[in-house]
């Protein structure tokens, strides 16, 4: 047996958050994490109190077009703004998220202090990226696009 990497099992814990969401676009999930204990996880859909997605006017939207109108707050966000509300500083800590962020939530990142951050999936977004290394955060794709738990759901 093969022991998962820190980095491996963050993205895990990560890709089990995904599965809480009720978008219908896209499953994200993220953790923020500081000297290997979980502050906070996160997924993306609407804010507590809001109806569950159940319909989508983006449905047949190109991807990060049309936001207008979405309810849905990002898993990152959500993740960094409940650690915020309950661990207060979280400068130096790990964002892992099993889809890149986009270029919004690479702002508040950066914003927040978080020294890396590390994705599974690709998203067509490489001007958040450029911004992260400018900042000087560390980034880090792992498992190559999918996590164990995306394989064994098909």
């Amino acid at each position: 047996m093969t022991r998962l990497s820190w980095d491996e099992y963050f993205i895990e814990v990560a890709a089990a958050a995904a599965l809480r969401t009720t978008c219908l676009r896209r499953k994200v999930g993220a953790v923020l994490v500081k000297d290997n204990r979980i502050i906070a996880t996160g997924y993306n859909g609407p804010p507590a109190g809001f109806d569950h997605c159940e319909t989508c006017h983006r449905k047949d939207s190109d991807s990060g077009s049309d936001l207008q109108g979405c309810y849905g707050v990002h898993a990152e966000q959500n993740a960094i703004l409940y650690a915020t509300k309950i661990a207060g500083d979280i400068s130096g800590s790990t964002l892992y998220v099993t889809t890149q962020p986009c270029t919004y939530c690479c702002k508040i990142i950066i914003v927040a202090g978080i020294s890396k951050v590390v994705f599974s999936t690709k998203y067509n977004d490489t001007f958040g990226l450029n911004m992260l290394k400018k900042a000087g955060i560390v980034i880090k794709e792992v498992n190559g696009g999918k996590s164990s738990i995306d394989k064994d759901r098909g």
